[in-house]
């Protein structure tokens, strides 16, 4: 039951985080300890899909029996809880006070970066430069996005290609699906596409939601138990890039350049602080899971 009620706490986190722009669910994941615990249920899960899809009902079985039931779906109610619950009251507080929740989310990811440095094993200079180089380039590849990049008639191809790229930030830390879509030109086709109920299109965007996050959570599980330093300080290298997304001064509505601090800068300031602290507090009070599921797994 302590698990249980764990997983729905864990799930209505990372569901609120999910609501927030530039804030992914995988960032509370990683910081609450259970990130490579999801990663490891949702890889077990697509290895049952491609069984089913070769016939290999004993394999499916053998997979599917490994997917922690207990702990992955309280988590996904928990999520959705969050999103049904709090979607319009967010909403509603990013319109009214933008500059306050901005500071809030700020505070949150960068307290998410320091707690989540600390969970390396082993950090070396490497771990840094190649976090340091994550958060560059991810900072870099967000100026360039104004919000106004929608391709004209995408193809259906493109829809695939851009669920499989979008699907990817539901399990990495620091940049949302959003994001992605934006950044690729297919925001608006994609938001489009759901308004006017086009049911092949969106079939196909999930389609290659489900191919993308089978494939990647394959090679994300492979990584990180033999690459774990190395890949967790990418990962937190992409939620220091993602700072660019919440800075609470832009220049403009829809501008990436980045404005200089208002007049409302304590105040800002003050709620950033308020957001790193709680960060702290949440990774001090959460279950510590990493340690136990992010061991090498044995051969074969």
């Amino acid at each position: 039951m302590i698990q249980i009620l764990r997983s729905l706490l864990g799930g209505f986190l990372m569901g609120t985080a999910d609501l927030v722009p530039g804030v992914s669910g995988g960032t509370i994941a990683l910081v609450i300890g259970i990130y490579e615990r999801l990663v490891d249920s949702i890889r077990e899960g697509s290895s049952a899909l491609g069984a089913i899809l070769k016939a290999d009902v004993v394999g499916f079985r053998r997979h599917l029996g490994r997917v922690e039931w207990v702990f992955l779906v309280p988590l996904l109610v928990g999520i959705l809880t969050a999103v049904i619950t709090l979607a319009s009251f967010l909403a509603h507080q990013l319109e009214e006070r933008p500059t306050i929740l901005a500071g809030l989310f700020f505070g949150l990811v960068l307290g998410s970066v320091v707690v989540a440095w600390r969970l390396l094993r082993d950090p070396k200079p490497i771990h840094l430069v190649v976090g340091a180089v994550v958060a560059l380039i991810l900072f870099a590849l967000l100026g360039l996005g104004d919000g106004d990049t929608a391709v004209v008639a995408p193809s259906l191809i493109a829809y695939f290609a851009a669920g499989a790229l979008a699907i990817c930030a539901m399990i990495l830390p620091g940049i949302s699906g959003s994001l992605i879509l934006l950044l690729i030109g297919m925001y608006a086709p994609v938001l489009a596409a759901v308004n006017d109920r086009d049911f092949l299109v969106v079939g196909v965007f999930a389609l290659g939601a489900i191919v993308g996050l089978a494939i990647f959570s394959q090679v994300l599980h492979w990584a990180l138990h033999r690459h774990h330093d190395l890949i967790l300080a990418a990962l937190v290298g992409l939620m220091a890039g993602s700072l660019r997304v919440v800075w609470p001064w832009p220049e403009g509505v829809e501008s990436a350049a980045l404005g200089a601090p208002g007049d409302d800068w304590l105040t800002v300031t003050v709620a950033g602080v308020i957001g790193f602290i709680v960060v702290f507090v949440i990774a001090r009070l959460a279950p510590s899971d990493a340690e136990e599921i992010s061991e090498p797994l044995p051969a074969g």
